[in-house]
């Protein structure tokens, strides 16, 4: 029996991203920093392409370790925009590091990011049963309010819309439709 998907179910390695990461609540700092700065690379592009990049990206940024990713040098982040496994845009590969340090800024201040994030929900996710993608929304005041905060403490590529993106992948809100097994 095939499962109903919200997506992916005419690729393999979508139907897994579906299945096994889309809306499950992440609380995990070094996975919801990975999330961002993928959400992020996205900006303009299909989400496939990134996923399709993402083994190389973990490879490229140290497996997502924030401290890492923030100690990079102007010229490693040079050499990374002749990576074909990438997206070579040079805002985006250097808001990496800017988006890693103000990230461990909120992880001294907070404690985790994972607190930081969740507090905005109070810990509990937004579950929402639309019937079709169309009716998905690409950016709530939620998303306005976090993208917000995050552009105030130096991030890049954090604008409403990625931020709803971001939300969804790591399950602040469940946008599973009602048709979905996964609602």
């Amino acid at each position: 029996m095939n499962k109903h998907r919200c997506f992916g179910s005419d690729k393999p390695f979508y139907a897994q991203y579906h299945d096994c990461e889309w809306g499950v609540p992440v609380r995990d700092d070094r996975l919801l920093f990975e999330m961002l700065i993928l959400e992020g690379a996205q900006a303009g592009l299909s989400w496939e392409t990134v996923l399709k990049k993402r083994s190389e990206y973990k490879r490229a940024f140290h497996d997502f370790q924030p401290g890492l990713v923030a100690q990079m040098t102007d010229d490693e982040l040079e050499g990374l925009l002749q990576n074909p496994g990438l997206i070579r845009n040079r805002l985006k590969i250097y808001s990496t590091r800017a988006n890693a340090q103000a990230f461990l800024q909120i992880q001294q201040e907070i404690g985790s990011f994972a607190q930081y994030l969740w507090r905005f929900v109070n810990d509990i996710p937004i579950v929402t049963r639309h019937c079709t993608l169309k009716e998905l929304p690409t950016s709530t005041p939620l998303s306005d309010l976090i993208s917000k905060d995050l552009k105030q403490r130096g991030m890049n590529f954090v604008g409403s819309t990625i931020i709803y993106s971001f939300l969804q992948a790591v399950g602040v809100v469940n946008d599973h439709l009602a048709s979905c097994w996964k609602s």
